[in-house]
């Protein structure tokens, strides 16, 4: 009898990636780390924590790191994958909650800026942005944002946005983008 993997953490996926800031979750159209979804469909890490008992994340794993993650973050999906390894690395070291309250913080922000901002149906250009830079750059980004745009049209304030969420990513050598893939044919760019 096959062992049903069920994820409770929905901000923090088994296998490092940042689930609460994929286009698709925040869309509600995402139904996660389940029997039968996509995700579980095309991913060979959930079956392999069936076959260990049911680790949470994989760095729980006595054999983790394994050669499931050896290219693992050079190709992206319907998010990034660049920080998939330091992602959990950092989760291992700090430990899942309070890794989870930094991810709150982002989901927090990126909602805020898909509300307030988001021109022209850009939501993978936010959850990228979010996913790829670190918190504190972030809140420097939307710190006195409302007060500085706030008579702006729509698109002025989405392109002022945009234009300080790339400078504060060029000033941490960031790409803003998503790579091409086995499920992302072509690099999207976002400039």
């Amino acid at each position: 009898m096959t062992k049903e993997f069920k994820r409770d953490d929905l901000l923090f996926s088994l296998c490092g990636l940042n689930c609460s800031l994929c286009p698709m979750f925040v869309r509600k159209s995402c139904t996660g780390c389940i029997k039968d979804s996509m995700c579980y469909n095309i991913c060979d890490i959930v079956p392999c924590s069936i076959e260990h008992g049911l680790v949470d994340y994989c760095f729980e794993c006595g054999e983790y790191p394994c050669n499931k993650y050896d290219g693992i973050d050079e190709n992206d999906s319907l998010m990034t994958h660049i920080n998939q390894l330091k992602d959990i690395q950092k989760a291992k070291t700090l430990g899942i909650e309070r890794y989870n309250q930094i991810q709150s913080q982002k989901v927090q922000i990126l909602h805020r800026l898909l509300e307030d901002y988001n021109y022209d149906n850009n939501e993978l250009f936010f959850c990228t942005s979010v996913n790829l830079l670190p918190l504190d750059n972030l809140l420097s980004v939307v710190n006195n944002l409302d007060e500085t745009t706030e008579k702006m049209t729509p698109e002025q304030r989405y392109n002022y946005l945009k234009d300080r969420l790339f400078e504060c990513a060029n000033n941490q050598n960031i790409r803003i983008e998503l790579r091409k893939g086995k499920y992302n044919r072509e690099r999207i760019t976002f400039d």
